[in-house]
């Protein structure tokens, strides 16, 4: 393991942030090519195997670059977790990060920035109009189709979600964090959270989550996973395990479209400022981080003997 005695492996550290671009810029480079975009045919099966080369260049790098002293599993924090109340970090997973997604239309509402419909539920009903599920409306009322919506979006996205998002996590959280956690434990947290949101690029500037704003959406998705990246980071930290972190992102991605659940039908909104991904949803995770620094949880004192003597090392040489 790296520790605060050594230097960061520099050789190991940018030998997977280029396999992780490069296989990233591999994976979706049909979408580019053919000049389809994310209009291509197969553009969801691409981006979700562009979701596993942090993975990969994690294994690549571990196995042939710059091997660890320690096993692979505690490396990459591939066992369960540890330590005192470690279970309710996988409760914080699975409940509280679709809570605060699903927040996110409404804090934009509140702010004026996107107009929602409680009542009807417009926006989703002409959804399901367009998609040629009208006949299900007659069956059964919209409410109902709403509650089915959000309790599969909270209870079993996140396991859905959860192959694909341990694709990302095993390398952004699993191998990434740890190895800059030299720098101190909020530089590492915030640098490895600006990486994992420049890795985004081959298809923010496709327009995929910022359609009106592709090269500005390079920055705002920077941004965004800095502050969700100190999230699962503070997971990763306070259990010793990568798991918990895999499950947030799981459900992070699992309610990212509830926002269209409540939409205005005809009304649109500036993905830049609204919606899951947009500045107003950054309120809440925000304030979310706050607490944890106020209540002493981050940076993280008390985390399981898998990082714990990474951390004391870490604290001693930055003085935290």
């Amino acid at each position: 393991m790296t520790t605060a005695t050594q230097r960061i492996d520099r050789k190991g550290v940018l030998s997977f942030i280029l396999l992780a671009y490069g296989l990233a810029w591999l994976c979706v480079s049909p979408l580019w090519l053919s000049g389809q975009g994310l209009r291509h045919p197969l553009a969801v099966p691409l981006m979700t195997a562009m979701m596993f080369a942090p993975a990969i260049a994690a294994l690549i790098v571990t196995r042939f670059i710059s091997r660890p002293t320690g096993g692979l599993r505690d490396e990459l924090g591939l066992r369960l977790g540890k330590g005192r109340r470690w279970g309710w970090h996988w409760l914080f997973a699975w409940l509280a990060v679709p809570a605060l997604v699903l927040a996110a239309p409404f804090v934009g509402a509140a702010l004026g920035l996107i107009q929602l419909d409680l009542a009807t539920f417009s926006g989703y009903r002409a959804l399901l109009e367009r998609a040629g599920a009208g006949a299900t409306l007659e069956q059964m009322p919209i409410q109902t189709l709403i509650l089915i919506q959000l309790a599969s979006g909270i209870l079993t996205a996140p396991l859905i979600n959860a192959i694909p998002t341990l694709g990302e996590e095993l390398g952004w959280r699993g191998y990434l964090l740890p190895q800059l956690l030299p720098l101190g434990q909020w530089q590492a947290l915030l640098l490895s959270g600006a990486i994992w949101g420049l890795w985004h690029a081959p298809v923010i500037l496709l327009g995929y989550n910022y359609p009106q704003h592709p090269q500005l959406g390079v920055l705002l998705m920077i941004g965004f996973c800095m502050v969700w990246g100190v999230i699962f980071g503070w997971l990763r930290l306070a259990t010793g395990s990568v798991w918990p972190a895999m499950l947030a992102h799981g459900a992070l991605n699992g309610m990212a479209g509830g926002t269209l659940l409540f939409l205005r039908a005809d009304t649109s909104y500036d993905t830049a400022l609204a919606g899951v991904t947009g500045l107003s949803a950054w309120i809440l995770p925000l304030l979310l981080i706050g607490l944890l620094a106020v209540t002493r949880r981050l940076p993280v004192g008390d985390a399981p003997d898998v990082v714990h003597s990474r951390l004391e090392l870490v604290a001693a040489a930055s003085g935290e």
